[in-house]
């Protein structure tokens, strides 16, 4: 059994047009022979009539039986192609012009005489052959003498066996040869026109299934090189199958590599996470055993400063639990933000103030520009206050004393843009695309108390929003953080 889809259809088209071609051809000599016994008999309905008075064959109402025997041997001669028989009323017959050893029935059937006799329109109507048992011919026929005093039937066979075997020659002529030739070269042309036009509808398909073993040979996960052709306005549904596999396959690359990049993240993760907990678990470890195994021997103020110690350790823990859990949730949607008109200069100050005595013991001035009489924006308030703390936190951190964080806040269009900006170190080119990454520090500040997980917090809560954070640096010359959320909408 074939293997490919080309094969199938090349071996049921060839099948289907054999047998067609055999159908095409019974049907064609069926019709033909009809048709010409049709012809036959409607072109010498009256021949037997005809004979009955062109050769005398009654004299005073009585069959002569003398000239129906020189009819017999004249036509004999004459056209062989017909056989007169002399029938009698029961259909018995009498006499013929046949040669004697090969007729075979002594009567023939009443009823196509009778249909013939009244009329029958519905042509080609066969009697019976008297030279064979189950043949059936064209016949025409004529009561003798007369129907009113009836002897018998004048039963003309139209086609005799003279006819019978000019037909058998020519059916093994030449013509009837050149037209089976010409039938057999029109199906072989079919055939290699039908398998060219079978190619070309399944070279697509071949290449589909190509796409799709290399999809497979690639384990699912490279993509696949896009140079299938454009979607044509009348593709039909092999075009229609082809793009929708190439676009499935495009989404299940990305999605195998986004699931590569998380898995690759998730060890990052978990090696950042044990890095950093390890150290202030291990300092909060030691200097609550110092404690423990030094107990009577540590003076009061030694005691005061391990507990400072430990608590300031305990709650830098919590502090990176907490974010990690916050973040974990944002990631995985489970956050949902309640949009309600938020005044977002008003909240801007309140950060601002707050976070006012932070500034003053790192030695930082932190600003607030604008923010007054702005349009109410659509926003969560409690995330959107999350999101300007870490902002401002992570300005303050990484500005040295004596320098500046300035917070602005201006409506653009339709929406409210805030600004954190700082006069800070900067963040050099290539690590500007990490900043948003989660345990990202700059380098020289690892081992602080910060973690890196606050602009990651604030980009995720802005995605919520439908917002996006962007940031612009010069190395040497500080760092600026900005968004913006639209107007709330009555």
């Amino acid at each position: 059994m074939p293997r490919t889809l080309y094969a199938r259809l090349a071996l049921a088209l060839a099948g289907l047009l054999l047998v067609v071609g055999i159908l095409s051809a019974a049907f064609t000599l069926f019709a033909t022979q009809r048709y010409l016994e049709e012809v036959n008999q409607r072109f010498n309905r009256d021949l037997a009539e005809h004979l009955v008075a062109d050769r005398n064959l009654v004299k005073q109402g009585r069959i002569d039986r003398k000239a129906l025997k020189e009819t017999f041997e004249h036509y004999m001669v004459i056209n062989p192609s017909i056989e007169i028989y002399l029938l009698d009323p029961a259909g018995t017959i009498l006499a013929y012009s046949a040669d004697p050893a090969k007729v075979k029935r002594r009567r023939v059937a009443l009823e196509p005489i009778r249909r013939f006799l009244t009329g029958e329109r519905e042509l080609p109507l066969l009697g019976d052959d008297p030279r064979s048992h189950d043949r059936r011919k064209p016949f025409s026929v004529t009561p003798v003498p007369s129907p009113a005093a009836l002897e018998g039937y004048l039963y003309v066979i139209l086609r005799g066996e003279a006819f019978d075997s000019v037909d058998a020659l020519i059916q093994q002529s030449y013509f009837l040869r050149l037209a089976g030739w010409a039938v057999g070269a029109s199906l072989t042309v079919g055939l290699v026109l039908g398998l060219l036009s079978f190619r070309l509808l399944t070279r697509r398909i071949e290449r589909l299934g190509r796409r799709m073993a290399a999809f497979r040979e690639r384990d699912f996960g490279s993509p696949l090189p896009q140079d299938a052709p454009r979607l044509r306005r009348e593709a039909d549904e092999i075009d229609r199958l082809e793009q929708t596999f190439l676009g499935m396959a495009e989404r299940i690359g990305e999605q195998f590599q986004a699931l590569t990049d998380k898995d690759r993240l998730r060890r990052e993760l978990v090696a950042q996470v044990s890095h950093d907990l390890r150290t202030p678990l291990a300092s909060l470890h030691g200097y609550l055993e110092t404690l423990r195994l030094k107990e009577g021997r540590l003076s009061h103020r030694e005691r005061d400063e391990y507990l400072e110690i430990a608590l300031r350790h305990s709650l830098r823990l919590r502090a990176l639990v907490e974010d990690l859990f916050e973040l974990a949730k944002l990631d995985a949607k489970e956050v949902r933000p309640f949009i309600e008109p938020v005044a977002l200069g008003e909240l801007a100050q309140d950060v601002v103030q707050k976070l006012q005595l932070s500034a003053r013991q790192r030695g930082v001035h932190l600003a607030l520009e604008g923010g007054r009489e702005l349009p109410l924006v659509q926003a969560d308030v409690a995330l959107i206050e999350r999101v300007l703390e870490n902002l401002i936190d992570n300005a303050l951190r990484y500005t040295p004393r004596c320098g500046e964080v300035r917070v602005s806040v201006d409506a653009e269009q339709a929406r409210v843009a805030v600004r954190v900006s700082d006069t800070g170190p900067g963040i050099a080119e290539a690590d500007r695309a990490r900043v948003f990454d989660r345990f990202y520090q700059a380098p020289g500040k690892r081992g602080g108390q910060h973690m890196g997980l606050g602009l990651a917090i604030a980009k995720r809560i802005l995605e919520l929003h439908g917002s996006r954070i962007e940031v612009r640096s010069v190395l040497g010359a500080g760092a600026s953080f900005s968004f913006a959320l639209p107007l709330w909408s009555a």
